[in-house]
This record gives C-alpha cells, sequence and structure tokens, in this order.
C-alpha cells in the first residue's frame, strides 16, 4: 500500500500544479478579453489588428463557461486597480 499512497500524493501535486495553471491561464484569458474589448481597431497598425483578430478569435472558441471563469479571474483585479487609482 505504500506505493499506492505514493501516487495518489504525485496525482493529488500534480492535480494542484493543473488547477494552479488553469487560474494563470483564465487571468491571462480574461485580461485579454479586456483588453481587445477597450480597442478601438480603427486606431491600431495593421499588424496589431491581426493580432488581435487572433486572440479575439481564440477566445471566441472557448466555452461559455471558460470564457465567464475567464472574466470572474480578472475582474477583481481590475476593480482593485480602478479603486486603488481612485484614492
Amino acid at each position: 500500500m505504500p506505493h499506492r499512497d505514493q501516487e495518489i500524493v504525485m496525482l493529488r501535486r500534480e492535480l494542484e500544479m493543473f488547477m494552479s495553471e488553469r487560474q494563470t491561464l483564465l487571468r491571462v484569458v480574461g485580461a485579454a478579453a479586456a483588453l481587445i474589448a477597450s480597442l478601438n481597431s480603427k486606431h491600431l497598425p495593421v499588424g496589431a489588428v491581426e493580432s488581435a483578430d487572433l486572440v479575439a478569435t481564440s477566445i471566441n472558441a472557448l466555452s461559455e463557461e471558460t470564457l465567464q471563469d475567464a472574466l470572474k479571474a480578472v475582474r477583481a483585479e481590475i476593480e482593485n486597480e480602478q479603486t486603488s487609482d481612485e484614492n
């Protein structure tokens, strides 16, 4: 049984690592979505518009649930920054 316990511990660590990486990726996606939503494509160079379109297309390919999780992941950070800027 000790070998099985080691496997369980290893799997638990791996799962925790994946969940941590998921949170990081959700923050990146949420921040990218917020950035893309705030851009005015008329004022961007062509290369930037193409990059923004690629990001937007990738974000749109996400499931609704994942996108909502991503937006929630950054909403608190954005609100905290806005509150700090007001003070």
